[in-house]
């Protein structure tokens, strides 16, 4: 096994699967990727380690729990408020161990934005916009990725009808730089190869379905491939993701939530990671929620969890 350091695997909503799913992701990846989780022993079901510091989780025998004191009971399934700050303050305590060189990555476990809201009054609106305040980064690119497929949506978490106001040359500019430096630093991909889906149906048509890919995407693409990036498109979507076209590119760019999502979603649901790139550290994620309606019952499965911590370990390996 590597000593890249552990990964810093934050609790999240300890009402929800985050807790039982850590337990299965470390009987998976016992002797391969050395991880802790960062929660309140008290609300844990199952064979765990408490270790006093990061370097200690080589040597547990069952999941390594660094403690974090919550205020609240945990009662599967329903959302404490009163553990909202401690949920909040163990993902600063991740991050914390990560700059300060004990940890090697962080990966979360899914949070209930209403309960740190309610509990907290939380000011973000999700883990990424949080994780980008505590790292001093005003824009941060958000990555699924999985075995088949990597996507970037420029536009995330707005309605559909706002995303042409929204989708700015800046923005298109800054996504693909950002992607394109995390490929070559975090993927080891020396020359990432970029393909850029359109707005509109069929990219416009040449202006005939829409012009944003004539009058903003064309020139922003053009010039980035003046700077020696490998870019393709702007390119239809409806043809950017079956298996001949994904072997010709690292990444498809696409201009909202959904014209990404979905077909990464389609194409391997289980196995999706969320990765925040341009952090100055990194994260990933398991692509689920808290699932509340199934916590406690033995059924969620851990293979979005488990390909997350082995994706931290890997990009700190390669940052490394």
């Amino acid at each position: 096994m590597s000593k890249t350091k552990p990964v810093a695997l934050t609790v999240g909503e300890p009402a929800g699967i985050g807790p039982e799913l850590s337990f299965k992701a470390f009987d998976a990846l016992k002797g391969q990727i050395p991880f802790f989780l960062i929660a309140d022993p008290r609300h844990l079901n199952g064979d765990y380690t408490i270790v006093e510091t990061p370097d200690a989780v080589f040597d547990a025998p069952t999941l390594p729990v660094l403690p974090h004191e919550f205020a609240g009971h945990c009662e599967l399934g329903t959302a404490d408020p009163k553990n909202a700050a401690a949920v909040i303050d163990v993902i600063a305590r991740a991050v914390d161990l990560v700059q300060d060189g004990h940890a090697s990555a962080v990966c979360t476990n899914p949070i209930h934005k209403k309960a740190l809201k309610d509990g907290a009054g939380f000011a973000y609106p999700g883990h990424t916009e949080y994780l980008a305040a505590l790292g001093g980064i005003d824009r941060v690119v958000m990555m699924l990725s999985s075995p088949d497929l990597r996507v970037v949506p420029t536009t995330i978490h707005i309605g559909l009808d706002e995303v042409p106001e929204a989708l700015t040359a800046s923005l298109l500019t800054d996504t693909i730089l950002i992607t394109h430096a995390a490929l070559r630093r975090d993927f080891g991909i020396d020359t990432p190869r970029i393909a850029v889906a359109g707005l509109n149906p069929h990219a416009g048509e040449g202006g005939t379905m829409g012009r944003q890919e004539l009058e903003m995407i064309v020139p922003v693409l053009e010039a980035l491939r003046s700077e020696g990036l490998d870019i393709t498109g702007p390119a239809s979507a409806d043809t950017m993701f079956h298996a001949r076209a994904r072997d010709t590119y690292d990444v498809a760019i696409c201009m909202y939530h959904d014209q990404a999502l979905i077909p990464i979603k389609t194409l391997d649901f289980d196995r999706g990671v969320n990765v925040t790139l341009g952090l100055p550290f990194i994260r990933t994620s398991p692509d689920h929620g808290t699932a509340f309606d199934i916590a406690g019952k033995d059924i969620a499965s851990p293979t979005s969890l488990i390909e997350a911590l082995k994706l931290a370990y890997e990009m700190a390996e390669a940052r490394s």
